[in-house]
């Protein structure tokens, strides 16, 4: 019994020093994120850590919208001898600091979600980028707009022909944001519908806040506004919470209501949407981002090729993966 137990025991540490090889044999790897409270990006991180937790050894930061901090955690990652870094970068205009810091040190880096420009991207052959096609989210969303229109009869308040549309901007200078401000207006006038700003461009960075106290008084003027567009699902949660303090909006039968749309399709969003208060919005699919960031840093972390063994393509540029978006209004809801 005695020699039986003594096996035992000696086999239970033989496992768990196998374990701890294991653990220790996972590349470590340092994710810098923009911005912790973003709600989008929240999908992507906590995606990165379901499919990451048994193949990763994973370290957050989170740049709290500071690009000085930012660039505080990559010098401190690359000290520390990450096999890779994964950068959702504040300020997509600054990752070229990046890239020369990781190539000075020799260690991959995969950015997402904000888009560094393609030159810096292949300045480095060790530097890709995941993300979405800027330009789709906007025509995605330009195209419920004319769907939700349809003849105008609903929402055409003053009767003219035309619609007057608010527009909530994420940032001034970010690509992403200007592609959706411009594809989205661009898409909806190509499919024959008639677009006039009722206010000049309205920029909140994403925020829900920003974007309430910005309709507030924009209602209390009485400005003619018949649509809504926002550049993400938090600033069209914001107009919403504004609209429905006024009556409008509610999801209850007879209530005006003046269309929102999104782009994420959050939790959120699908809820408000499901309760008839949102018109529609545009899926970024935050789960397959995180899965593809995991399964292409695996890759680089190992020395292998960005795409091996993956399903993944890299689209002209030959530096970027694309997860496509997915247009999402009531019809979508439990598909």
């Amino acid at each position: 019994m005695k020699k039986f137990l003594s096996a035992f025991i000696a086999l239970i540490i033989v496992l768990s020093l196998s374990g701890a090889v294991f653990a220790a044999d996972k590349p470590v790897i340092g994710v810098l994120i923009y911005k912790y409270d973003d709600t989008y990006i929240s999908t992507v991180r906590n995606a990165i850590e379901k499919y990451g937790a048994d193949v990763l050894d994973i370290t957050m930061q989170d740049g709290k919208g500071d690009q000085a901090t930012q660039n505080d955690q990559v010098d401190v990652f690359i000290a520390k001898g990450v096999d890779a870094l994964v950068v959702n970068m504040v300020d997509a205009a600054a990752a070229q600091g990046v890239v020369d810091k990781a190539k000075d040190a020799g260690i991959p880096v995969v950015f997402f979600n904000r888009e560094p420009a393609a030159d810096v991207l292949k300045s480095y052959d060790k530097a890709i980028f995941i993300g979405t096609n800027a330009a789709d989210a906007g025509i995605m969303q330009g195209e419920l707009i004319a769907k939700i229109w349809g003849d105008g009869s609903a929402y055409d308040l003053n009767k003219d022909g035309v619609i007057q549309y608010l527009m909530f901007q994420g940032e001034p200078d970010n690509p992403e944001a200007i592609a959706r401000t411009d594809y989205s207006v661009k898409t909806a006038e190509e499919l024959g519908l008639k677009m006039e700003p009722a206010n000049e461009i309205i920029v909140c960075n994403w925020d829900t806040a920003c974007a309430q106290s910005s309709m507030e008084p924009i209602i209390n003027k009485g400005t003619n506004v018949e649509f809504i567009i926002a550049n993400n699902d938090g600033m069209a949660e914001g107009v919403i919470n504004a609209l429905v303090a006024d009556g409008k909006n509610t999801g209850e039968e007879g209530d005006p209501v003046i269309p929102v749309v999104g782009v994420d399709a959050t939790d959120a969003a699908i809820e408000l949407i499901t309760k008839g208060k949102m018109a529609a919005t545009v899926k970024q699919d935050g789960d397959a981002m995180g899965k593809a960031i995991v399964e292409i840093t695996l890759n680089v972390a190992a020395g292998k090729d960005p795409l091996d063994g993956t399903d993944y393509k890299f689209d002209d540029s030959g530096v970027a993966v694309r997860i496509p978006y997915v247009p999402f209004d009531i019809e979508s809801v439990g598909k």
